[in-house]
């Protein structure tokens, strides 16, 4: 994983404390799970200083401890899900199978935080207890050895975009909707990149060992909207870019902001993106570029279920034909990061459900084992052996072959 990265303000930092002190000694709060500690030694006067070797750095233990599995074969579990009755199911569905990870959601696509933020933290007002006990939750997937994603999602947020309009995008100055009624928080913001990330840290110090953030970008067929709604472009509006890039450099610097951000925790961050976006130069509504964003994450998560492709690849009904469909992606996704000299792991997210809107006829092609089956084969016979599994009911298929090595 990608954690060479050296920080240069915690650099500067330690460059000045070696001004004023002859031993430096830092802990957090008292509690087992937040330790931090500096040492460093050095001479006073105006002799030169050295900086020690290795650089003392930040470290940062929750308490909890997790194996990073051989390859992470994961599942989506919703705030629902994971805090009432069937989070031991779900346990018991991963202990009986190959399977070894939980997504969580820890902010939803609604913008609700899923269990109960600290009232210093902004977006307590957002928390809804899902689940009631996060640390009691994690200590059990810690005893199982289950390995914990949280995720976040981020530019997707009815709840921050009624509580602050100016951070979103604006219609006769109402905040706008889509056509389903959600509302979406501007990418142009910071403001709205420091909440999002202030979040994802309260997850790792609960214990989560990755943050995988969502909707990392602007609404669909925001092209077609991008000169009529009212909003600001903030540090972007001087750029001399056009209005894709401008969205693309965004959603690239978000990136690397939460990846720089989250550094110093040890923890690893992935984003979910397009599974078209490997197929075209940028997404020009939705500012994803796939290798702007791979370069700056340890994990890339492109959501390629069959079902949300239209005729592609040649394939004319993708949804009918999974293996062909993701074995021809994920030929192209590997060329592209090959492009990189150190590429992030891919693990796709794949189809775990039966697209019944699909089949207006009633015909409908459904999603069982063979089909998910076929999915993994495809990545397997590709050389990608990690991928997560989406059903938004968190029911999941039982007797696939979910690692056919």
């Amino acid at each position: 994983m990608k954690k060479s990265r050296i920080i240069i303000s915690l650099v500067l930092i330690l460059g000045l404390v070696q001004l004023f002190s002859s031993e430096f000694e830092l802990h957090a709060d008292e509690t087992e799970s937040k330790m931090v500690t500096f040492h460093s030694t050095y001479e006073t006067g105006l002799q030169i200083k050295e900086l020690p070797d290795p650089l003392p750095r930040f470290t940062f233990n929750s308490g909890l401890h997790f194996e990073y599995p051989d390859a992470v074969r994961g599942i989506y579990v919703t705030g629902h899900s994971a805090g009432g009755s069937r989070f031991e199911d779900l346990i018991e569905f991963i202990n009986d199978t190959p399977l070894n990870s939980m997504v969580i959601d820890v902010k939803d696509d609604y913008g609700k935080i899923t269990y109960e933020l600290p009232e210093e933290i902004y977006g307590h007002e957002f928390s809804d207890s899902y689940i009631d006990d996060p640390r009691a939750m994690l200590e059990r997937l810690e005893e199982e050895g289950i390995y914990p994603i949280a995720r976040v999602v981020v530019f997707k947020d009815s709840e921050l975009a009624k509580s602050k309009p100016e951070w979103s995008f604006l219609e006769d100055g109402e905040v706008w909707v889509n056509g389903r009624g959600e509302a979406f928080v501007n990418p142009f913001v910071q403001d709205v990149w420091e909440y999002n990330i202030d979040i994802a840290k309260h997850a790792v110090e609960l214990g989560f060992q990755e943050i995988q953030l969502d909707y990392v970008r602007f609404p669909e067929g925001f092209e077609t909207r991008d000169e009529m709604l009212d909003y600001t472009r903030g540090d972007y509006e001087d750029a001399g870019l056009d209005n894709v890039r401008e969205r693309v450099t965004a959603v690239n610097e978000f990136v690397e902001y939460s990846y720089n951000e989250l550094e110093p925790y040890g923890v690893d961050v992935s984003v979910d993106i397009f599974g078209y976006a490997a197929t075209v130069e940028d997404a020009p509504g939705i500012g994803q570029n796939f290798l702007g964003i791979s370069e700056n994450v340890d994990v890339i998560s492109s959501m390629i279920y069959p079902s949300h492709w239209t005729p592609y690849f040649g394939i004319s009904e993708p949804d009918r034909e999974p293996y062909n469909l993701v074995n021809e992606y994920a030929q192209v996704e590997n060329e592209l990061l090959a492009e990189l000299d150190d590429p992030p792991v891919s693990r796709p997210w794949l189809q775990d459900f039966t697209a019944s809107w699909l089949y207006s006829s009633g015909n409908v092609f459904t999603y069982g084992p063979d089909e998910v089956t076929a999915q993994i084969e495809a990545l397997y016979d590709n050389g990608i052996y990690e991928y997560l599994l989406w059903d938004p009911s968190n029911r999941y298929t039982r007797d696939a072959n979910f690692d056919p090595r």
